[in-house]
């Protein structure tokens, strides 16, 4: 009886130059990190003069410092409730909306997809000025406060999250067997029940991938930010200017405040990674 075939080893050449390659690309990769972790621990006229790849003194005083040099505390607040809200409220939408465009059929449909899919073609610095003109009007003619205000920018991060969302959840969906939905329906649930306790529970991974999305393009945007929001509902990604002020630049305390602000993204994207890349993979392999 033949022996099955034992799969061909790569060369040992070409083994070696993959593993200098990935080292190559993991040491630029991290360099950055490196650069922010050493000088977020020394003291400000270390950080000021010529950079020194290994520092003599260490200090967590930077540390303790971002906390009362800018209210970092109120900005970490304005940014989790921000970003939070967008995040629920773009994956709450876009199931709903995706889960019509992928289950059933109306006039529109093609049109309707094709809009959500154009928006993504235009740089976002081209709503600024009508977003604000829009807010202000609003203001002034119903007296509700969207610009300055916590609502007003989370509307804002919808336009941007909410299409890539929609359109990113219909061809999840689709990928999901329509069967599943026939026989809870079947069973006596309607389209609703259905998409709640049969839908969405397959389509975890992709839902998850939706929301890592929307949180991440909320959390670290700027633009929007700067314009859209005053002293009182500033977040993280502006708050950060506060440590240049017309004396100095405290490079120290910003490096330890970068760090402190991208803990909860990387946390959670190391939490969600296998359902982000499950997400992510689905539609190309319907």
């Amino acid at each position: 009886m033949a022996r099955p075939r034992s799969p061909i080893a790569p060369p040992q050449s070409f083994v070696w130059t993959r593993r200098v390659v990935l080292t190559l690309l993991a040491a630029f990769a991290l360099l950055p990190v490196y650069v922010m972790v050493s000088s977020s621990l020394k003291p400000l006229e270390d950080v000021s003069g010529t950079f020194e790849w290994f520092p003599a003194n260490f200090t967590i005083r930077p540390y303790i410092d971002i906390w009362s040099t800018v209210p970092l505390a109120k900005y970490f607040v304005n940014s989790l409730i921000v970003a939070g809200s967008a995040t629920a409220l773009s994956v709450v939408i876009a199931v709903f909306a995706a889960y019509a465009v992928s289950r059933y059929r109306f006039r529109g449909k093609r049109v309707f997809t094709v809009t959500v899919l154009s928006t993504q073609m235009f740089p976002g610095i081209l709503f600024l000025l009508p977003l604000f003109l829009i807010f202000v009007n609003i203001g002034n003619t119903t007296g509700v406060e969207l610009y300055g205000s916590r609502g007003g920018l989370i509307l804002t991060y919808l336009t941007f999250s909410l299409p890539f969302s929609i359109w990113m959840l219909i061809g999840y969906f689709d990928s999901i067997p329509r069967e599943l939905d026939e026989a809870a329906m079947v069973d006596g649930c309607g389209p609703i029940r259905a998409l709640f306790r049969v839908v969405v529970p397959a389509a975890v991974p992709g839902i998850v991938a939706v929301a890592v999305y929307a949180f991440m393009t909320a959390w670290g945007e700027v633009l929007f930010a700067s314009v859209m929001t005053n002293d009182t509902t500033r977040t993280l990604a502006v708050g950060l200017q506060g440590y240049a002020t017309q004396n100095d630049v405290y490079w120290n305390q910003i490096m330890a405040a970068s760090l402190v602000v991208s803990v909860p993204v990387v946390v959670g994207f190391l939490l969600l990674q296998r359902y982000l890349v499950a997400g992510l993979t689905a539609g190309a392999v319907k």
